[in-house]
């Protein structure tokens, strides 16, 4: 019997090509969707799931506010590790990580630079699951001067991984010896590295067990997931017993981030790696269903809408003895069959344009992500329950029709069924419109940020980093030489790259004991030289900058931005003392504020412009970072120079340049990507939409073919034929601009919120989306319109 039902099936299939391909085509491409959308949402739960105990591993993270302000970090002191193992049982180990192990890697005649190493405690390897290579997870990393390299570093120097071990390689001055190699770390990790050294043994005392230097990752591993809960519940006395008289009195909270929440829920100052959203994540959750479901309503819509045709053929069947439940598996058969084909049609899409999505996201997908066996038992399951979701009220419907009416091809009152059809359809073009309006006003926020006035001038000025120590210490003989170019510009110093996100921080306004008040602040710190500002064009707001004609200015000096002065309530900040720190022989630092600058932002506009100070540096080593403004002549030749002129100074490492532009650029690419992945998506939503009117309209144009007929015979003219076949459909539209207007609206104010500067929301975005939506919906619909106005009213009227 049920075989019997697929043939007839495959039958009505070939009997009407035109539907047919709609219904499958339309439903391809919106399993295709889901299925790649599925995919990136899926490689997005996945992170840091790989480690085997990763449901009680936490990070600590630290909030703290105060009247002066607050901050959200995800860095703590090194003192955080030793002291919750030591004081807290629920902790069976703690491990922690700093991100500036990166040096030069000398061995014989090879030289590599590698900046992606970490500092981190031997504990490491208990806590996370790397797999180990050569040598053994137990003491790897329990001496001073070790290194463990993954293969392919270990590659990368040695030719053979297996070669590396016990082998003694060069960091920057330093012997360090190979005591281990490990597997790739796998990229749905929220960090990621090339190597690992062994943090030094007087890490801690470094810095003066001091509290407030806040620079690393501090990783725990507890006995029981729930543990985290009494840890987080001590955090006062924690805070009032270690924290409060280094960081002062202020509201601390101390959070245990769950390790596989950090890269989808985690939005700190100073995160390792860059995170995901959540947010997006439910975005594209929702786009993938809602993309099917309109998919699935032109199959009911259409199916619903033929069921004319198809009336005596269950008059007829009923009448020979099939019951509602035999009609309804031969229905469920045919929409199984139809669903099945489309899942088909679905993987060859999706293989066909996996290789382009991989480029949009950023992501290394493939098809058979679960497996080949899995991945096939997934599709083949999916299809029975899109097409039992699909066919449930076709089924219902269809069968319900009474015997003798049906006979008589009466279909009866249809007035809620031609209600639910309707419905479908503005829900459908709700869906569509939703989407044109986010895309545009992401667009618009994108936008935004490529032209907003940062502070400064991003054109024309590149940085690079100064990894050897020597040529730091010689860094002004080397501005001297690149000046002597008349395409080079100007020439400063800082500690750090603007642009990344990266930018340390320090104490200002400290009580007289060096201690923190409730007036003191935490505050980004700058280092930099007297021709930062002007190589940036950075605009002072009073003072003067600094200058080498001062002398005092090195120890002494500081400048301030306008944030901090406003923050404080100053009206004039220029001349004022005030203590920033003690030193290592526990006097306190007292420096004076010679100038103010205006407001530029050294992060994303994620971030809202933060208290900064500047001051010049204090050592040579500090002189790290070289910004060059360089004319808009030849771009090429000025970097030909630069880097002949580097090379002259460091034989050894190239300059890497970095426009400043591009630094800032490369903040938005997560929402680039993920905004063209929408705006794609988006495309195909309204394509389906509309390849469901298509369906609609051509269906009506063929069941009032001779009152087509009929009304040109008396004078009809084309527009009045399209008129009458569009303009039910595109009253449905209008309801849905009206519909999708307030729901765009909600969805994507609560989006900006995510951001500290934003546009602000236009009414004629939801007038746009929504105009555009109903001038695609009328193309859709007039083309078939007009094709039926153009018919031969004598064919029409001859044709049964």
């Amino acid at each position: 019997m049920i075989r019997n039902y697929f043939k007839i099936a495959w039958r009505n299939l070939q009997k009407h090509k035109a539907f047919s391909f709609i219904n499958i085509f339309g439903l391809a491409m919106g399993i295709a969707a889901f299925w790649l959308i599925a995919l990136y949402v899926t490689d997005e739960w996945s992170y840091d799931r790989y480690n085997t105990k990763a449901d009680r591993i936490f990070r600590v993270a630290q909030h703290g506010q105060w009247n002066g302000g607050k901050f959200d970090l995800a860095v703590t002191s090194p003192l955080y590790a030793p002291t919750l193992k030591a004081e807290f049982p629920q902790v069976v180990d703690a491990c922690r990580i700093d991100p500036e192990g990166g040096s030069k890697i000398t061995y014989g005649d090879k030289i590599i630079n590698e900046g992606s190493i970490l500092f981190t405690d031997n504990s490491i390897f208990n806590i996370f699951s790397y797999q180990f290579l050569y040598g053994d997870a137990k003491d790897a990393l329990s001496k001073p001067q070790t290194i463990v390299l993954t293969k392919t570093l270990a590659e990368n120097i040695f030719g053979d991984a297996a070669e590396a071990l016990n082998k003694t390689v060069i960091l920057g001055d330093q012997p360090a010896t190979v005591t281990g190699v490990i597997a790739d770390v796998p990229v749905n990790s929220h960090f990621s590295f090339k190597a690992l050294r062994a943090i030094p043994a007087d890490y801690t005392k470094g810095y003066g067990g001091n509290w407030g230097n806040s620079n690393l990752y501090t990783y725990l591993l507890l006995k029981d997931h729930d543990d985290h809960k009494q840890i987080e519940a001590a955090g006062d006395a924690f805070f009032n017993k270690h924290v409060k008289n280094d960081l002062g009195p202020m509201k601390f909270t101390m959070e245990l981030q769950p390790l596989t929440d950090i890269h989808l829920r985690s939005n700190l100052s100073y995160e390792l790696g860059s995170n995901g959203n959540i947010t997006y994540v439910y975005v594209f959750s929702i786009t993938a269903l809602l993309i099917l479901v309109i998919a699935i309503i032109n199959y009911v819509n259409l199916t619903t809408a033929r069921s004319s045709i198809r009336i005596k053929e269950i008059g007829v069947r009923k009448v020979i003895g099939s019951d509602r439940a035999q009609l309804m598996v031969m229905f469920f058969s045919e929409c199984i069959l139809l669903t099945f084909i489309s899942t088909l049609l679905a993987a060859a899409i999706i293989q066909f344009v996996l290789p382009y999505f991989n480029q949009l996201s950023g992501k290394s997908l493939i098809l058979l992500q679960f497996g080949a066996i899995k991945t096939a038992v997934i599709f083949i399951g999916f299809s029975l329950l899109a097409g039992i979701l699909s066919g449930i009220y076709p089924a219902l419907f269809l069968s319900g029709f009474k015997t003798i009416p049906a006979m008589k091809g009466q279909l009866g009152n249809q007035l809620s069924t031609i209600l639910f059809r309707k419905s479908l359809v503005v829900f459908q073009f709700v869906i569509t419109i939703v989407m044109i309006a986010g895309s545009c006003i992401i667009y618009q926020q994108l936008n935004y940020f490529q032209k907003r006035d940062l502070g400064f001038n991003k054109a024309q000025t590149l940085t690079f980093h100064i990894n050897n120590r020597e040529v730091r210490g010689r860094v002004d003989a080397l501005k001297q030489q690149l000046l002597q170019n008349p395409a080079i510009e100007s020439v400063g110093v800082a500690g750090n790259p603007i642009g990344n996100n990266n930018i340390g921080g320090g104490d200002f306004n400290l009580g007289p004991d060096g201690k923190a008040t409730s007036e003191s602040k935490i505050v980004q710190n700058l280092q930099i030289d007297e021709d930062f500002i002007p190589t940036l064009q950075i605009k002072m707001a009073g003072g003067r900058n600094f200058s080498k004609a001062v002398t005092s200015d090195v120890k002494d000096a500081i400048i301030v931005n306008e944030t901090l002065v406003k923050e404080l309530g100053w009206k004039d900040a220029v001349g004022r003392r005030v203590r920033t720190g003690v030193d290592e022989k526990g006097k306190v630092i007292e420096q004076t504020i010679v100038g103010v600058v205006k407001d530029f932002n050294t992060y994303s506009l994620q971030h809202k412009i933060a208290p900064m100070t500047m001051e010049l540096p204090a050592e040579a080593k500090d002189k790290d970072n070289l910004y060059v403004r360089i004319s808009r002549g030849n771009v090429q030749a000025s970097l030909n120079y630069i880097s002949k002129v580097y090379s002259t100074f460091d034989i050894e490492n190239k300059a890497e340049f970095h426009f400043l532009d591009q630094n800032f650029a490369a903040q938005y690419q997560t929402e680039q990507k993920q905004g063209t992945i929408l705006l794609i998506f988006t495309i195909l939503a309204i394509s389906i939409a509309c390849l469901g009117l298509f369906g609609l309209v051509t269906f009506t144009a063929e069941q009032r073919v001779k009152e087509i007929g009929i009304r040109k015979v008396l004078g009809a003219s084309v527009g009045s034929i399209v008129n009458l076949l569009s303009t039910d459909l595109m009253r449905l539209v209008v309801i849905a601009i009206l519909i999708a207007s307030p729901i765009a609206w909600f969805a994507m104010d609560k989006w900006l919120q995510d951001f500290a500067y934003k546009i602000t929301i236009n009414w004629w975005i939801f007038l746009l989306a929504g105009g555009g939506a109903a001038l695609i919906a009328f193309a859709t619909v007039s083309i078939q319109s007009i094709k039926a106005a153009l018919t031969n009213p004598v064919k029409s009227l001859r044709s049964e």
